[in-house]
């Protein structure tokens, strides 16, 4: 049972301010999605200011979606002072296994910096286990498909545990299934809506939400576990009423702020 009033009444009553290094995609989804769960939002690319946000920053987001340089020279500015402030930083590898470019940033984000909390899809995952010489069988092989999955997210669970426990990171594997892990503790999300894959971004937000409850909840496996399910409650919501992507996008948003109102929920 998650206790998802508990931790959003302490998220809103905190209002953390969440810093994201973000998707040039994902920006005003997820800042809207951050200013309606009661965090605050940050979004920045500049290596000038990276150190200066992070001095700020009750939690980072570093996400990779539309990676370049600037924000290559950034990342490690900014992470370096979260993790000298024990502030948690949640890094989302969009589209790792895609292109060469993104495998070897995901490798130098993962190798020279300490990331608390790593969110992505199946394929994502699959593909940092192959990268870090993790010997899964069949993780060389995954193929990701642009910044959407080919893999399911059981078929990325053994992955998932030993990136945890290589790096002493929690995991969450976004899918039809949600999964988070810690390397020993497993979480399983079954109440995530199809609607959410036809939305730009979603995921993005995911990552997101689940560095705002990281900047309130000392758990890190209960705050990753909490942001998913707010999440996937908000989009189930918003499922029952939206008439297609559009409004489901809405709908999602409105359902986020209103979160409060579904205390707990079995997962």
């Amino acid at each position: 049972m998650i206790e998802i009033g508990e931790y959003t009444a302490t998220l809103r009553r905190e209002k953390p301010l969440v810093a994201n290094i973000t998707n040039d995609v994902a920006m005003n989804q997820t800042a809207n999605a951050l200013l309606a769960i009661g965090a605050s939002p940050v979004m920045f690319r500049a290596a000038d200011e990276a150190q200066a946000v992070a001095m700020a920053a009750s939690s980072l987001v570093v996400n990779i979606g539309t990676l370049d340089n600037n924000q290559l020279d950034a990342i490690p500015l900014a992470v370096r002072v979260m993790n000298r402030r024990q502030r948690p930083v949640v890094f989302d590898p969009v589209g790792a296994g895609f292109t060469p470019y993104r495998d070897k940033a995901c490798l130098r984000i993962l190798t020279d910096n300490r990331i608390d909390i790593i969110k992505g899809n199946a394929s994502e995952i699959l593909a940092i286990a192959s990268r870090h010489c993790l010997d899964l069988p069949g993780s060389a092989e995954t193929v990701t498909k642009g910044v959407d999955t080919t893999a399911r997210t059981e078929a990325a669970l053994e992955a998932a545990q030993k990136i945890a426990e290589k790096l002493s990171c929690v995991v969450a594997i976004s899918g039809a299934t949600d999964i988070i892990t810690d390397g020993k503790k497993v979480e399983r999300i079954n109440i995530s809506t199809p609607m959410m894959e036809s939305v730009t971004a979603m995921g993005c937000t995911a990552s997101a939400i689940v560095a705002a409850y990281a900047a309130v909840v000392p758990d890190l496996f209960l705050a990753a576990t909490a942001g998913m399910t707010a999440m996937s409650i908000a989009g189930r919501k918003a499922a029952e009423t939206a008439q297609g992507p559009g409004s489901f996008a809405v709908a999602f948003i409105d359902n986020i702020f209103v979160l409060g109102e579904f205390s707990k929920f079995t997962v």
